[in-house]
């Protein structure tokens, strides 16, 4: 199947369709596209591609080479939340697999999600292997999360009910993506993926990072930040901001109202402290501005809304809390960070 064929086979009724949020991807959409044209098992696919208001030529070059796959153009920069809500509404396939513009997948990928959502016949959230691009190395099988919702990296094969599936590459039913209502669109971007499998895992449906297969992911490249160079954490204000905020929001809307009054008050402390030596040791107070004040503004501006939908996730609620936790490990995830890379470096 050639490039200007990519899109096809396109039935009447698509089995699967491949979302993909692209801003600025135009070095890598190729490579991401055509990892979905050449999988295995014929089956029937779509592409959807949102354009973020891209500035590098992104959307006329998918437009002159994938002819096939179907364009969404936005006028303006709405994020990956908004960008995936939008594919979503137009998706006529009975599966939605979120992919990034940065990740390519194996060409088994897209049977052995198919194979898997169709043994395991109710409504999951699953995902494969990640691997780096470069280096080819495994990132992770999943997720596990600590107690204040940071990932951990899950790297073991045989344990594949986890915590959170990145949403570089999350494979989710059209029914199921309904019923969760999508992405929090004020969310904007980062923690979305950690929201929905929340949200998911609450109201009984398996969040799976299966064991074989997988996909190739440039991590950092589509957002900037969150990959480790020579050693160090590299990362940057916009995504840290971004996910102290959205991680906090998650906490209030999914953990049980005793726990958030022990939990919340600690994880505000450890903000406090985490803010003061970035700010100490960067010798800027660029980190308080950027990342840490603009969480307490963030909090009061929201708490109408986060209390509307955490009433509404909780009367989903279908699984007893200890079943929600079982994915969690108690050790917290930016202390062994910490103790292996040093101080992140923020760019």
């Amino acid at each position: 199947m050639t490039p200007k064929d990519a899109g096809s086979p396109a039935a009447s009724h698509p089995v699967v369709s491949v979302c993909i949020a692209n801003y600025n991807g135009i070095e890598v959409i190729d490579d991401c596209i055509r990892s979905i044209v050449e999988q295995r098992g014929s089956i029937p696919v779509e592409i959807l591609i949102h354009d973020d208001a891209s500035t590098d030529g992104s959307a006329d070059y998918i437009k002159a080479h994938y002819p096939n796959a179907t364009l969404i153009e936005s006028s303006d920069n709405v994020g990956f939340c908004v960008a995936n809500n939008r594919l979503a509404a137009i998706a006529r396939g009975d599966y939605l697999l979120l992919l990034n513009n940065d990740a390519a997948l194996f060409p088994d990928a897209l049977q052995t999600l198919l194979c898997e959502a169709e043994r395991l016949n109710t409504s999951a959230i699953l995902s494969l292997p990640q691997y780096d691009a470069q280096t080819g190395d495994l990132i992770d099988i999943g997720c596990l999360l600590d107690p204040f919702l940071n990932p951990v990296p899950n790297q073991n094969p045989q344990r594949n009910d986890v915590g959170m599936v990145i949403g570089a590459c999350l494979w989710i039913s059209k029914m199921l993506w309904n019923e969760l209502e999508g992405f929090p669109e004020w969310f904007e971007s980062i923690g979305e993926d950690l929201y929905l499998c929340c949200r998911a895992r609450l109201a009984g449906n398996p969040v799976r990072a299966l064991g074989q297969s997988g996909y190739r992911h440039r991590v950092g490249s589509s957002f900037g930040g969150g990959r480790i160079s020579d050693g160090k954490l590299i990362t940057t204000y916009t995504r840290r901001a971004l996910s102290e905020r959205n991680k906090t929001f998650v906490m209030v809307m999914h953990y049980p109202a005793l726990l958030i009054l022990l939990t919340l008050p600690i994880h505000i402390i450890l903000l406090l402290i985490e803010c003061f030596f970035l700010s100490a040791f960067h010798m800027k107070t660029l980190p308080i501005k950027r990342i840490y004040i603009p969480l307490w503004p963030a909090l009061f501006r929201r708490r109408w809304l986060l209390a509307t939908t955490r009433k509404n996730i909780m009367s989903n609620a279908k699984v007893h809390t200890k079943q929600f936790f079982l994915p969690f490990v108690w050790a917290p995830r930016k202390l062994q960070m910490l103790f292996k890379h040093g101080i992140p470096k923020l760019v």
